[in-house]
């Protein structure tokens, strides 16, 4: 199934970053990033999937309700523990089902919003957002430690790849 894959690869790509980081450039402080650090930027980035695990055993997925787990963010060896365990959720999980989304995006009040939504359109919409840190946490790498070798499509969406492809072949 081509979203478990994407997932898979996205969070392959973030094993293999995190693997080359020593610990103090997973947690420096970036300037470019308004002085959160890269691990900050995993951590956010993990939570999703792991709001989504969560909204997958009970049908509710509520993305505000994240445990902003400062030991994800600061210990390189948790985070990767952390991704071990979504692949496992990711994996376990190959059939699409009926969720519902919960969602406030008032400042003043917590009213939820709630919404019919699946699975599988909450996979995307983690794919999405981890795309977008991803770019995020590229900014940061090169920052902190340019040393580290990232693949050519680290950051970069799909559809954006695609276009930059069909751009090359017509110019030709």
């Amino acid at each position: 199934m081509q979203l478990i894959q994407v997932a898979n690869s996205i969070l392959l790509q973030l094993t293999t970053i995190i693997e080359q980081m020593e610990e103090t450039d997973f947690t420096q402080p970036c300037p470019s990033l308004a002085n959160s650090s890269i691990g900050q930027h995993i951590r956010h980035t993990l939570e999703f999937f792991l709001c989504l695990e969560t909204g997958c055993k009970n049908g509710v997925v509520n993305y505000d309700n994240r445990a902003h787990d400062k030991l994800i963010e600061s210990d390189k060896f948790i985070a990767l523990a952390t991704i071990e365990r979504i692949k496992s959720f990711i994996a376990g999980n190959k059939e699409d089902f009926n969720l519902k989304l919960q969602a406030c995006y008032q400042q003043s009040n917590s009213d939820f919003v709630n919404m019919n939504t699946n699975y599988f359109r909450e996979l995307t919409y983690n794919i999405e957002h981890a795309v977008h840190h991803m770019a995020i946490i590229k900014i940061g790498i090169r920052e902190i430690a340019p040393s580290l070798t990232l693949p050519a499509d680290f950051g970069i969406a799909a559809s954006t790849i695609r276009h930059q492809h069909s751009q090359l072949a017509t110019s030709r």
